[in-house]
């Protein structure tokens, strides 16, 4: 909430050793994530991918940065996640409409997400197109991270349509037009599309095999759905990929869909929104429960391989998860900061105290370990296909999302102690943080089901090699680590988690820069691992990780 010149002398006290409302960031300023976009331009063009246009994205970058990073962009924030989303099921005539309401600071947060190409630029660009698009998509969750959540499912569709040619015309142009238009029409009509999916049943959770809805398929792929959906993000998307079981000549297949608000004559579709979700955090975002009754749909991919069409989305929207997790995780540490830094304790300022400074650099330690692997993994998407570093994509991407995700809301906790009671203070901003914490390690796989993903994308022959590879380069690059790597290589029959563990620790000391950052990683984690946030005097290099959360303020 904004002030203006608030009083300071009221009538029983001076209002004193009260630091300032946090100002505006220049986000793009922030050596951290200028480290970790150098770490994966470095990892592409050792790849043979093609970093000479990325220059072209610093501009827009540095802009977008400033923007978001705005003190005006949190305020929007917070009126989007404290004015929730409403059911608007039908109209003042008893008329079915299944739509819902969004604050105007909804609206606004999409548009500068989606006009400025968080959702488009990664298909867009010429080249480094998944760097740039982790560089805005971390920027943009300091505004607010529900609406990333349909930036990121319009971001993830994106190869799944291209695989189809029928798509092409209106919705992978749409998606990737770069336009937000908030209004419920038809596809054809609009200047740009979002796009969501509804996978998950009550029966099944993520075993997708349980679903029960229907595909009644005629010609071209066309279909009726009937069923139900316990979990469909974003609802007033302009389509869902969703599956459902058709008959196949091998039986009962479970087949991909596209599910459109219309139909192709104009009029709305039979999906019909049940209820929305009441969640504990990212409140800016609908989330609902579906039925299909007759819904119009048509097939994408091949009938009865559904769930291998659909992974190619989650792969996406696991890459930014990790993104998503690694910025709320910036933010919280950089709050945190911004309070310790002004504030007064004990005759220093809360920042000059050991304790704090130890705590701090922890923390911020963790935030850029957790940057650095995200555009490690953003490098993956874009090399060259079938390459080395395309093949370890594949392992690479769930270990960076099982750690980093699982690691936010530690993180988030202990900042908010950095400001004490005000930290538990929703005007802090730090409540509605943490609230959002564990979103992302639920969200496409939580913990269990991603190690054990990452155990069978090691029977596959290619992804193994791959990784073998990688562990020998990094255990010869980084002597203290061979130990570790030497577990790993020989580890198949390991505790799935603890395999998941280990390895998202080796690739965070690979992706940090060599240096005090790097080696305050391996000494911290590795050789002298610590169970509680601070637990580091002398160890590490507090006063330099701390120097790099300072300076990049616009005011």
């Amino acid at each position: 909430m904004k002030t203006q010149r608030p009083r300071t002398e009221l009538s029983t006290h001076a209002v004193l050793n009260q630091p300032p409302l946090p100002g505006d960031f220049n986000l793009f300023a922030d050596p951290a994530l200028a480290s970790a976009m150098g770490s994966g331009l470095t990892r592409l063009e050792l790849s043979g991918g093609p970093t000479d246009g990325f220059l072209q994205h610093t501009e827009h970058l540095d802009n977008f940065g400033k923007l978001v990073g705005s003190a005006n962009m949190r305020e929007l924030g917070r009126l989007a996640d404290e004015n929730k989303p409403a059911l608007k099921a039908f109209d003042a005539r008893g008329r079915r409409i299944d739509e819902v309401e969004y604050h105007p600071a909804y609206h606004q947060l999409m548009k500068a997400g989606i006009d400025n190409g968080v959702s488009s630029i990664a298909w867009t660009a010429k080249s480094s197109g998944h760097i740039a698009h982790a560089a805005l998509a971390y920027m943009m969750g300091w505004a607010d991270t529900g609406v990333t959540c349909p930036m990121t499912m319009t971001y993830a569709v994106t190869p799944v349509l291209q695989a189809e040619d029928w798509t092409h015309e209106t919705w992978l142009a749409g998606v990737t037009a770069a336009k937000y238009d908030g209004i419920c029409k038809p596809a054809q009509q609009k200047s740009g599309l979002t796009m969501g999916m509804a996978m998950t049943e009550k029966q099944g959770g993520s075993d997708l095999r349980a679903n029960t809805t229907k595909a009644k398929v005629g010609s071209g792929g066309e279909a009726e759905l009937s069923g139900h959906k316990w979990f469909c993000s974003a609802p007033m998307s302009d389509a869902f990929l969703t599956l459902a079981y058709e008959e196949t000549k091998d039986g009962n297949g479970l087949s991909c869909f596209l599910v459109p608000k219309w139909r192709p004559d104009g009029t709305r579709n039979a999906v019909e929104i049940q209820r929305l979700k009441d969640k504990m955090g990212d409140r800016s975002n609908a989330s609902s429960e579906i039925e299909y009754r007759g819904a119009w749909a048509k097939r994408v991919g091949p009938a009865g391989r559904g769930i291998a069409t659909i992974i190619n989305m989650a792969h996406h929207t696991r890459f930014d998860c990790v993104t998503g997790s690694a910025s709320g995780m910036r933010k919280a540490v950089a709050l945190a900061a911004q309070f310790a830094r002004h504030r007064t304790v004990f005759q220093k300022k809360l920042i000059d105290q050991p304790l704090m400074q130890n705590t701090l650099a922890d923390l911020a330690l963790e935030s850029e370990a957790a940057l650095a692997l995200s555009f490690a993994v953003a490098a993956g998407f874009d090399v060259p296909k079938d390459s080395h570093a395309s093949r370890l994509s594949r392992i690479l991407t769930p270990v960076a999302k099982y750690w980093v995700c699982k690691r936010q809301p530690s993180v988030v906790a202990e900042a908010l102690e950095c400001l004490g009671g005000v930290g538990f203070v929703e005007e802090s901003g730090l409540p509605r943080l943490f609230r959002t914490s564990p979103l992302n390690s639920v969200w496409e796989g939580s913990g269990n089901v991603i190690a054990l993903d990452i155990m069978r994308a090691l029977q596959t022959p290619k992804t193994a090699d791959a990784f073998a590879e990688e562990m020998a380069r990094i255990g010869s690059d980084i002597p203290e680590l061979r130990t570790l790597v030497d577990w790993l290589k020989n580890a198949s029959g390991a505790d799935a988690r603890l395999f998941a563990e280990r390895a998202a620790l080796i690739f965070a000391a690979d992706a940090l820069p060599a240096g005090p950052l790097r080696q305050a990683w391996i000494s911290l984690r590795i050789i002298n691992p610590a169970h509680i946030w601070g637990a580091n005097a002398g160890i590490i290099d507090a006063p330099y990780i701390l120097a790099r959360l300072d300076g990049w303020h616009q005011a």
